[in-house]
């Protein structure tokens, strides 16, 4: 019978840019999925983990290449979920890359407005909301 090192190796192909892509049952999240002594692991960290190190509490494993397929260990590191997150491409890091408002204002820190949730306001554009919002309301002005 075969030990895990042959039947997980049996289950990497070259790829592209040094890649080694998993040929193995793939999540529908996207990662590799490999089964060893009957429990079931994420690949790329079962590779990290038998080929590096152990990864260290409250950390999870970033793909340098962003191919969530990859088991290739060079191509993956520990890091927090929020240093993961940023490195992305989606909407949460392409906010944070963000220099300007969607309507073209800086973020700097005169016209930027941390929410109690982190989001990022831009103080311009919701003084312009809150004059409109009260003009639409049509509040009578007191007599003078």
């Amino acid at each position: 019978m075969r030990d895990w090192t042959d039947r997980f190796l049996a289950k990497v192909a070259d790829g592209n840019g040094g890649c080694w892509d998993w040929t193995g049952h793939i999540k529908p999240n996207g990662y590799g999925q490999v089964t060893i002594g009957g429990r079931k692991l994420n690949a790329h960290r079962f590779a990290y983990e038998t080929l590096r190190a152990p990864i260290p509490d409250g950390l999870v494993i970033d793909h340098l290449c962003r191919n969530r397929r990859c088991v290739n260990p060079d191509h993956l590191e520990p890091v927090t979920h929020q240093t993961n997150v940023l490195r992305g491409i989606g909407p949460t890091a392409r906010n944070a890359k963000a220099t300007h408002c969607v309507r073209g204002h800086d973020f700097n820190a005169a016209n930027t407005y941390i929410r109690p949730n982190g989001a990022r306001q831009c103080r311009a554009c919701h003084a312009a909301h809150s004059r409109a919002r009260y003009s639409r309301r049509g509040v009578p002005r007191a007599a003078a």
